[in-house]
């Protein structure tokens, strides 16, 4: 590595950061599932509950770790939560991984 890639590194740390928490809160295998489920656009929790086929509880807890990651962002709509990716960086990588793991082609 040349010694400019490596000082541009150091200046892109904070995204470094947020890549890695990205990638964490996503290594689990119902979570990678839930956001093959999303991908680009916006679902509400009972369209992911049927496409996952888990219990409500079980997808409403993991729900609330990729929103409170920053992964996913809500809407409501009366008595219904809608979730979307909440960054374009993270909905890319999602995307790749679609495509990578969950075969679906690109949206």
């Amino acid at each position: 590595m040349n010694r400019n890639a490596i000082e541009d590194l150091a200046e892109h740390n904070d995204q470094i950061m947020i890549a890695a928490r990205a990638l964490k809160s996503i290594s689990h295998p119902l979570r990678l599932k839930i956001l093959c489920v999303v991908g680009d656009r916006e679902v509400c929790v009972q369209e992911i509950v049927d496409a996952v086929g888990t219990s409500q509880s079980n997808i409403s807890q993991h729900l609330a770790i990729l929103r409170d990651k920053g992964i996913l962002a809500t809407r409501k709509d009366a008595n219904r939560v809608y979730y979307r990716v909440a960054d374009q960086r993270t909905l890319q990588l999602i995307g790749m991984m679609r495509e990578v793991f969950c075969g679906v082609g690109p949206a």
